[in-house]
C-alpha cells in the first residue's frame, strides 16, 4: 500500500516489537501516523512494521537498538535530534522484576536503572528540544502504579517507576506552555511477556487483577485524548487520584521552612 504523507508527523516508539509497544504502534498508525520503531529484535520489527505498513498505508522505519547499551542508546538519541518529523516520543521498554533485595542481583539492578531511567531521561532530552523549536510534541513515559505503591514488587523497579513519574510531572509543569504535553501511564498487571521475563509468569497472578494489553493501550490513550498526564487505566474512582494530587498540592508550602515544625520539640 502506497504511503500518504502525514501532517501529524511521525511517533517514535521504543520496546516496539511486541506487547505494549507494538500495540502503540499499531493504534498510533491507525491514527495517521508515520512510525519509527525501535527494538532489540530486528526481524520482529520487520515483521511488525510490514504488517502496520500494509494495513495502514504509513511510512514505517525500524531501528533496532539496545537501550541499554551507550552506543545503541546514541543512535536513537540522534534520530529524535535530527528528524524534525517526530512529534510523538513513546518510551515504553523497560524491564522488571519481583524479586526482593535480598534475592536480586545487583548488576540486573543497575542494568534496569540504566534502562527504565537513564535511557528514558536521555531520549525525552533528546527529543523536547526540537519539539519546543518546532512548536508542540507529546511525550508518553510508561511508569507503573508501583510508582504510587512500591511496596508491591521489588524496590529498584519502583523506585524506577515513581522516577518517570515524578520526572513526568516536572515535564508538564516546566514545558506545558510551549506546547509540550507529557503523560505518564501507571499500568497495573498486564498480560504480556514482561512478567515472564521478570522470573514470574503472568498465569500466576489472579487472573482478575490482569488487563489485556490492548484494553490498556487503549485506556491509556484515551487518558490522553481527555488530557490527563497521568493515567491509571484501571482506576475506575479518578477523584481517588485527584485527591491524591490535591494533597500532594497541599504539602507543598510546608515542606522547607527556617525552623524544625514545633511537633519536633527541637529548641532554636
Amino acid at each position: 500500500m502506497t504511503s500518504i504523507s502525514t501532517a501529524l508527523g511521525t511517533a517514535l516508539i521504543t520496546g516496539a516489537s511486541t506487547g505494549i509497544g507494538a500495540i502503540y504502534a499499531d493504534r498510533f498508525a491507525a491514527r495517521g501516523y508515520d512510525l519509527i520503531l525501535v527494538a532489540r529484535n530486528k526481524d520482529k520489527l520487520q515483521s511488525l512494521a510490514a504488517q502496520i505498513s500494509d494495513k495502514t498505508g504509513r511510512t514505517v522505519e525500524v531501528l533496532d537498538a539496545d537501550l541499554g547499551k551507550a552506543a545503541d542508546l546514541a543512535r536513537v538519541e540522534k534520530v529524535l535530534r535530527d528528524d524534525a518529523s517526530v512529534t510523538v516520543l513513546v518510551n515504553n521498554a523497560g524491564i522488571g522484576t519481583h524479586a526482593t533485595l535480598l534475592e536480586s542481583d545487583v548488576e540486573k539492578m543497575d542494568a534496569m536503572i540504566q534502562l527504565n531511567v537513564t535511557a528514558l531521561m536521555r531520549l525525552t532530552y533528546a527529543a523536547v528540544p526540537g519539539m519546543v523549536a518546532r512548536g508542540g510534541g507529546t511525550v508518553i513515559n510508561i511508569a507503573s502504579i508501583v510508582a504510587v505503591a512500591p511496596e508491591l514488587l521489588n524496590g529498584v523497579y519502583g523506585g524506577t517507576k515513581a522516577f518517570v513519574q515524578a520526572f513526568t510531572t516536572s515535564l508538564n509543569h516546566e514545558l506545558s506552555a510551549q506546547g509540550i504535553r507529557a503523560q505518564a501511564v501507571l499500568p497495573g498487571a498486564t498480560r504480556t511477556d514482561f512478567w515472564a521475563l521478570g522470573g514470574l509468569p503472568v498465569e500466576h497472578l489472579p487472573s482478575e487483577i490482569v488487563m489485556q494489553a490492548e484494553d490498556m493501550v487503549d485506556a491509556a490513550l484515551s487518558g490522553l485524548d481527555q488530557g490527563e498526564t497521568s493515567t491509571i487505566p484501571a482506576l475506575r474512582d479518578v477523584e481517588l487520584w485527584n485527591a491524591f494530587e490535591a494533597a500532594r498540592a497541599a504539602l507543598a508550602p510546608q515542606l522547607s521552612a527556617t525552623h524544625s515544625a514545633p511537633r519536633f520539640n527541637v529548641a532554636v
